[in-house]
């Protein structure tokens, strides 16, 4: 035993000395020093984060599509920090037409935003002009201190979009209604406060929060919401409450109301509002639709520790949306059983047919497209992919995009090779994910993808967030094995599950969870220009040895086969992983044993697309 633990203190000391080689801006080196990250990947002795319980009163009004409500907000400091100014979000003012955005928009997009009626800290009263964007702060008369808590009442109103994305009116009478509370902006160890604004670009950023929620909405109209929904009996009437009820405990597809049913008057208890009572614990954000005239179907699936719901809301003959509950009944076990291979964490999910393609905890807003069944999956299994990154894991998407798309896009690969099969699946992912991007060649599409995501824009912040993130993890999953990745993989997620991990935390975690210095890795994906491009630059045979010289000219330590063509007709081929690049990141020197006359041979990265093929191939 006394070997043991010296062997993992010599190897967490040696891990130590060499993470110290990565790039690391100096907030976050100041983040280290101070004890509230660690070096080993884990969260460290001293680390915190803040977080609230968010009591909220909500009303949609169907005819004004105003959403308004109140909020009392128990709010925790478990910083340091006396904090003198309190930073409030809220997202949906990325419709007034002052606000910044990162693209242009239709009038339809534009409405007034949030008016606040009143606010509250600690009793003290705050006069606010509501004349701000997606974020402002407001200076405290006293401020809240270190490791206390403060009570925030917020009583607000502001118009859904006309134009939904992300959120907004659906159609005249669905509406999905996301970010629709003033929430406190999160205050963290490497840069205090978040002040970014939403553009419409970068994504989200909160703390983990619990929710009580109550809906008002008016008769006739169902609410799917994150969350449980604790007061059925109160909201259906008998013959849908049996339905839904039902549907929580079988794998049978249950038919909750159709849309004739919906119009008809006879799925909602007949108040003129019926208040939807909502209760979710330790998740980023809180989000809900309703509508009058959606289908509702519903059923379960059962997982290792907890049977989950699984619901799907949609327009009357969206052929795909017939198809969801079935599709999440596979996904949800799969991403638990396989990749990342940790139990979906929550008690339901819950797709709705919107226009953003978009996720959110236990929710999911996706277009239909009734057309391709393959795609209208794929983009379902990516967004509920995004349960475990950025939603399990608390990631920074403002700053650090790659850290939960990139995972995302991996997942929706590795599933679509089950869905769908090798083939059609590595011919999608080259297609959406690796041909635009490796054949532009502006200097957009290099910028290294440690890069802070607000800092890069077009098709640059596309490849750096998805793509080539994806292909790095892609890479490491090749070079380590699948049991060692997974077996690293897990060790980060175990580390950072409700907490807040930034890269260095990914890759210290990793190094230490595989019990390996992978910094020559990481310099070489996430710290550089580089790109894919290889080339053969010398192949000769002798004595039954073929001997190939190849550049790495684009830099990237990718994976690859060597196809061999023999003068005879046969061929083989022979795969190498990105340990050839581990020592010289530009050159590597191949010796395969080739007991024919080889004609020529081949190199092919597969969904490692290269930017000049025509140099991967030699006739001998």
């Amino acid at each position: 035993m006394k070997k043991l633990i010296l062997g993992f203190a010599v190897l967490v000391a040696t891990l130590q000395v060499e993470a110290q080689d990565l790039y690391m801006p100096r907030n976050i080196q100041k983040a280290y020093a101070n004890g509230t990250r660690d070096i080993s990947g884990a969260p460290g002795k001293n680390y915190w984060q803040n977080g609230a319980i968010y009591n909220m009163k909500i009303k949609v009004d169907a005819q004004t599509k105003i959403v308004s409500g109140s909020e009392i907000i128990e709010y925790s400091n478990n910083s340091p920090d006396d904090l003198k100014t309190l930073v409030l979000r809220f997202e949906p003012n990325l419709h007034k037409p002052q606000s910044s955005r990162g693209h242009y928009v239709p009038e339809d997009f534009l409405s007034a935003g949030l008016t606040i009626k009143s606010l509250t800290v600690n009793g003290e009263t705050y006069q606010t002009d509501s004349n701000f964007g997606t974020v402002t702060g407001i200076r405290l008369k006293n401020a809240i201190a270190a490791k206390s808590k403060a009570e925030v009442k917020i009583e607000w109103e502001y118009p859904l979009s006309k134009m939904s994305g992300r959120e907004g009116q659906i159609d005249d009478s669905t509406f999905f209604v996301a970010y629709s509370y003033p929430k406190i902006s999160v205050y963290d160890d490497y840069n205090g406060w978040n002040t970014l604004e939403h553009t419409d670009r970068q994504e989200f950023y909160n703390d983990f929060n619990s929710f009580n929620a109550e809906i008002s909405a008016p008769k006739n109209f169902v609410v799917w919401s994150a969350g449980d929904l604790l007061n059925p009996e109160e909201v259906l009437q008998p013959e849908f409450l049996k339905r839904y009820q039902e549907s929580l405990k079988t794998d049978k597809l249950i038919h909750v109301a159709t849309e004739q049913e919906m119009k008809s008057g006879k799925v909602t208890q007949q108040n003129d509002w019926n208040v939807w009572k909502f209760k979710a614990e330790n998740i980023t954000d809180f989000t809900f639709a309703l509508s009058d005239h959606y289908v509702w179907d519903a059923s379960s699936v059962q997982l290792k520790t907890k049977r989950v719901s699984v619901q799907s809301a949609y327009k009357s003959g969206a052929k795909d949306f017939e198809q969801y509950v079935g599709w999440m009944q596979y996904n949800l076990p799969w991403f638990s059983e396989n990749w990342p291979g940790v139990e979906y964490p929550f008690s339901k999910m819950t797709a709705v047919q919107g226009f953003a393609d978009m996720e959110y905890p236990m929710m999911i807003n996706d277009s239909s497209m009734p057309n391709n069944f393959a795609f209208a999956q794929l983009v379902a299994d990516h967004e509920i992919a995004h349960t475990y990154f950025p939603f399990y894991m608390g990631i920074n998407e403002q700053r650090y995009a790659f850290m939960d798309e990139g995972w995302a896009t991996t997942f929706e690969y590795l599933i679509g090779i089950s869905e769908q099969g090798q083939e059609k699946a590595d011919e999608f992912y080259k297609n959406f994910r690796v041909r635009r991007y490796i054949n532009d060649p502006s200097a957009e599409e290099d910028q290294p993808i440690i890069t802070m995501s607000t800092q890069v824009s077009g098709m640059g912040y596309g490849s750096n967030s998805y793509g080539k993130a994806s292909l790095s993890y892609l890479a490491l999953k090749d070079y380590l094995g699948d049991d060692v990745f997974k077996k690293a993989l897990h060790h980060y997620m175990d580390n950072w599950n409700g907490k807040h991990p930034i890269p260095w935390d990914f890759f210290y975690s990793m190094n230490t969870g595989s019990g390996q210095d992978l910094n020559w890795f990481w310099k070489n994906w996430f710290f550089s220009y580089h790109y894919i491009d290889l080339k053969i630059e010398n192949a000769q045979q002798s004595n039954q040895q073929l001997k190939i010289d190849v550049d790495n000219v684009g830099g990237f330590a990718i994976p690859f086969d060597v196809k061999i063509t023999y003068t005879d007709g046969s061929s083989e081929s022979k795969h190498f992983t990105p340990e050839v690049w581990k020592n010289n990141e530009k050159k590597t020197s191949l010796t395969i044993s080739a007991p024919k006359s080889v004609k020529s041979i081949n190199i092919d990265g597969g969904i490692f697309m290269d930017y000049t093929p025509e140099d991967n191939q030699k006739t001998l």
